[in-house]
């Protein structure tokens, strides 16, 4: 498999794929995001939809993670109709006491079975190990989200455990680097 393009724009980093550029939020994907973020469908499995007001602190969040040069989010953008469609990143959350670092996605249901989002996923766990040295990522998913499962599935993910997280039943999905590294997926 050949690797994603990745390209810096004013210092930030940006992950490119044959159908979605990834990239940092900014400031003005608050509409947009207002919109999808407000939407029970891209909302689902998660707190409800969310304001406008709420949004904003989600981006504000996002994008100092993104300054202070942290694991963060991207904005998915679909090449083909240069839609932001979601996003695709990193969480820091605490679960269970310890600190971890989330693959999080979610994705207009316009855009939902195509792939989008494995591909997405598939390119920040990549991101993750092989530029930013991580050791280990979760994705954490509600035992109905079957979708969210098949694609942390096919992110070479396993189900590590269960545990309750913001108030929800959730399934912890994990890789390691060791892992990534015998799927064969941090060969060049």
């Amino acid at each position: 498999m050949s690797r994603p393009g990745i390209a810096a724009q004013g210092g930030k980093m940006i992950l490119e794929t044959p159908r979605l550029i990834l990239r940092p939020f900014a400031a003005d994907d608050l509409d947009r995001m207002a919109e999808l973020m407000g939407n029970k469908d891209f909302m689902r499995f998660s707190m409800g939809p969310m304001t406008q007001e709420q949004t904003k602190s989600f981006l504000e969040k996002v994008i100092g993670w993104d300054r202070e040069r942290m694991p963060s989010q991207f904005a998915m953008i679909v090449r083909s109709s240069e839609t932001l469609a979601g996003y695709c990143g990193f969480f820091h959350h605490e679960v269970d006491g310890k600190m971890e670092i989330e693959i999080g996605y979610r994705l207009d249901s316009a855009f939902w079975n195509r792939g989008l989002a494995s591909e997405a996923a598939r390119t920040v766990r990549d991101h993750g190990f092989r530029d930013l040295k991580l050791d280990y990522v979760i994705s954490l998913i509600h035992p109905e989200n079957h979708p969210s499962r098949r694609v942390a599935e096919k992110n070479g993910m396993i189900l590590e455990r269960e545990t309750t997280f913001k108030g929800f039943p959730t399934f912890v999905f994990a890789i390691t680097r060791q892992r990534w590294l015998q799927l064969g997926c941090g060969a060049e």
